[in-house]
Order: structure tokens, then sequence, then C-alpha cells
């Protein structure tokens, strides 16, 4: 057995992309969706991972960003894999983090670079809304939330 250098051995380990988001809820259980301006598709709150951040330091960040609360990022409830493909030559591992419960009449301020418009939406409704490749993490998600554990989903 031959072992490599340390820079080598790292060099060749997996890598990929990372994103985290929130869920969050108001108190009648309807789901906090946000419509961004460069897609076709209504997705939680939430961003890219930047370099050396944690996932859940950046889950706060971009809740704060986007929606303009200020939330602590609770329990992992999902994490979702996404094989590369297209123009993305490397997997995506999103995180989605219980960030709470929120007042129906909770003060959102969007992104306006970023975001057209938000809605709190019953779960099914929410599900209906986001593109069949993202839907999958936020069933996740409120399963985890549900029974207290992290979903692992493969797509």
């Amino acid at each position: 057995m031959s072992f490599l250098p340390p820079e080598q051995w790292f060099a060749s380990l997996a890598t990929s992309y990372l994103a985290s988001s929130g869920l969050i809820t108001d108190p009648g259980g309807r789901v906090l969706l946000v419509e961004p301006n460069y897609r076709d598709h209504w997705t939680l709150p939430g961003g890219v991972v930047e370099q050396d951040e944690p996932p859940h330091v950046a889950c706060e960040r971009e809740v704060a960003e986007e929606v303009g609360l200020k939330v602590v990022p609770g329990a992992l409830l999902a994490v979702q894999w996404s094989a590369p493909g297209g123009e993305r030559p490397r997997p995506f591992c999103s995180f989605v983090f219980d960030c709470g419960e929120v007042p129906a009449d909770a003060d959102i301020t969007l992104q306006a670079e970023e975001l057209d418009d938000y809605a709190f939406l019953a779960p099914d409704a929410a599900l209906a809304r986001m593109h069949p490749a993202l839907a999958p993490r936020l069933k996740a998600a409120l399963e985890g939330r549900r029974e207290g554990r992290a979903v692992y989903v493969a797509t």
C-alpha cells in the first residue's frame, strides 16, 4: 500500500458545491417561500455557502439578506445531494435547517436585487411552486421537523 503526500491525497478527494436554506413557517404551518428574479421557480430562503463558511452560518446570513429575518438555525432537517449535470461539473449538497416559526405578520424585507416576491403557503402549495428537483428537499425538511430527525435525499 502506498501513501500519497497530504497535498496529493487532499487533491484526490471528491468535492461539491454547498447551499444552505431555512425552513420557516407561520403559526398556521404555512411555509415561507421566495421567488427569485433569476429563476422560474420559488424556493426556500437561502443560498450558496461561501468559502470556509459553515452551512448553519450561511443559512443565518442568507435568510437575513434575502428576507430581513434574524434567525438562529436550529436542527438540520434535510440534506439533498444532487448529481453533477449540465454546466455544473460537481455535485451540489443542500442543507435545510429548522429556522422556526415567525408571526403571520412578520416584517419581511425582500432583497430587491435577487427576489421578486415571497409568500407563506400551505405545504402542498409550496411544493407545487418549487422546481421538481428542489421540492424533495422541502418535503424532506417537513418530514424531518415532524419526526425530529434529519432526512437525506439523493437526486
